[in-house]
């Protein structure tokens, strides 16, 4: 079945053709590790896992890499200020050694508690600082940098075409553009490939410049062209990258070898706090710890982010979570009830749940569209006969949901099937606002000894004593 991808680089969708037909190469910027990934970080994540599973499913192998940036990311993305590792090493009276080895260890329990899979490769900045100024070397060499002062630049005039990915146009904004960071730069655009460092600075290393550090965005090319060659399929990140790093890519791509890195440039969008903007000054840069601290199974978050499709902006709100807590439990419990389900499926039955597996297929192929995939999902967790085929589908369709669908909810983990299933039905009849039925339905409990209770967690059931 084909698969179709929103390209950045066309803004269109397109039909996706991988350079080999057996294995798919992909690069991932990765978290700048200097402080928590927020929930709005980790939504990039969650949707480049989503992508890696859809590869899978569709019989690819995967050779993913990721970068870890513990050096080079100024606190500004347009190349000004300080390198943001060395800025929270001197807040936390740190080292950035170790700065960077905390909050690379936190980001990984993070992608653990969200069932998000580890990259084939993972690559720290900093175990490539040869790579990268054996790339500036040559962009120097190929006449697409120069040296001044304080740095050495590329020089974007060099190029066809600077930017291609976003569609600011330059010719417009370069009379008010900031000249003053380096009045040495032939360019306003052009952007840093290696700083030289003053006396002081904690991250340095020798160069033909002296003692310096590499800028942010020369590390992904050094990086994604060593694991992944000179031209790979498919490049990841949020939105955020667009304008500057991943623009900048490609520009230090086309300098040294003459070819754009990835034919696919894939990208998502912002998440929303109650509508608005994340920030600290608002108290809203949630974390995935918070979400866990109210309580919520860290899956919960991973199943909210499919109720909008990756490419939209996801508000988040926590009636949104609490409501996304309870479709998992319900989900959980339909997987169960189906689990020990004794009715006969018909040939009838049989192609309808063939059609909705197809469909499915066709929505996560579909530039991983995860809301209509998930119609589908409910569509087979409602499935009216109760069989462990339609629990093996749900199980199937989990490959690429990640919800852990088949884990048994705590509370219900001793209550008996057909109790599970009575109060799946209730659920039903409450939903379809059938008061008369669900009210039937909780006295049927009651009678074999059970107790129904609506809750802000969602619906409990227990032994009556």
């Amino acid at each position: 079945m084909d698969i179709y991808f929103y390209n950045t680089l066309t803004k269109q969708k397109e039909k996706f053709k991988p350079i080999d037909n057996n294995e798919v190469k992909i690069y991932s910027c990765g978290p700048t590790v200097y402080k928590d990934a927020t929930i709005g970080n980790l939504r990039t994540n969650i949707f480049q896992d989503v992508l890696r599973r859809v590869l899978k499913y569709n019989g690819y192998k995967i050779k993913h890499a990721m970068n870890i940036t513990d050096v080079g990311h100024l606190v500004s993305d347009s190349d000004e200020g300080e390198d943001k590792m060395i800025k929270s090493a001197k807040e936390l009276n740190k080292s950035p050694l170790e700065i960077a080895e905390y909050y690379t260890g936190k980001f990984f329990n993070d992608l653990q508690d969200l069932n998000i899979e580890t990259p084939e490769i993972v690559c720290k900045a900093t175990d490539h600082i040869q790579d990268m100024l054996e790339y500036v070397k040559k962009l120097v060499e190929n006449g697409y940098a120069y040296e001044t002062s304080t740095a050495i630049y590329f020089d974007i005039s060099k190029l066809d075409k600077y930017p291609i990915l976003s569609n600011l146009d330059l010719d417009n904004q370069k009379a008010g553009a900031r000249v003053d960071i380096d009045p040495e730069k032939r360019n306003p655009y052009d952007f840093a490939v290696w700083i030289k460092a003053p006396e002081n600075h904690l991250m340095k290393w020798d160069s033909p410049w002296g003692k310096s550090y590499p800028g942010w965005h020369i590390e992904c090319s050094a990086m994604g062209q060593k694991y992944l060659g000179d031209q790979f399929d498919i490049h990841t990140g949020g939105i955020d990258l667009i304008p500057t790093h991943h623009e900048n890519e490609i520009a230090q791509s086309k300098g040294k070898c003459g070819k754009v890195p990835a034919n696919y440039w894939l990208h998502g969008e912002y998440l929303l706090i109650n509508g608005g903007k994340m920030s600290k000054s608002l108290n809203n840069a949630y974390l995935l710890k918070d979400i866990k601290e109210k309580g919520y199974d860290p899956l919960v978050y991973r199943l909210f982010n499919y109720s909008c499709h990756y490419r939209n902006k996801l508000n988040f709100t926590w009636e949104g979570i609490d409501g996304t807590a309870k479709s998992l439990e319900r989900l959980r419990n339909c997987y169960q009830v189906n689990l020990e389900g004794i009715d006969e499926i018909t040939e009838e039955d049989n192609k309808k749940l063939i059609e909705l597996e197809e469909n499915f297929h066709k929505a996560i192929n579909d530039d991983l569209n995860m809301p209509l995939a998930m119609s589908f999902v409910w569509d087979v967790a409602k499935f009216e006969k109760k069989s462990p085929k339609v629990s093996n589908l749900l199980d199937k369709f989990d490959s690429i949901l990640g919800i852990k669908i088949n884990k048994i909810n705590l509370k219900n983990e001793k209550i008996p099937q057909d109790i599970l299933q009575l109060a799946e039905e209730r659920k039903i009849a409450r939903e379809n606002k059938n008061w008369a039925k669900s009210d039937e339905l909780r006295d049927i409990i009651k009678e074999k000894g059970y107790e129904v209770i609506d809750c802000k967690e969602g619906t409990q059931i227990k032994k009556l004593k």
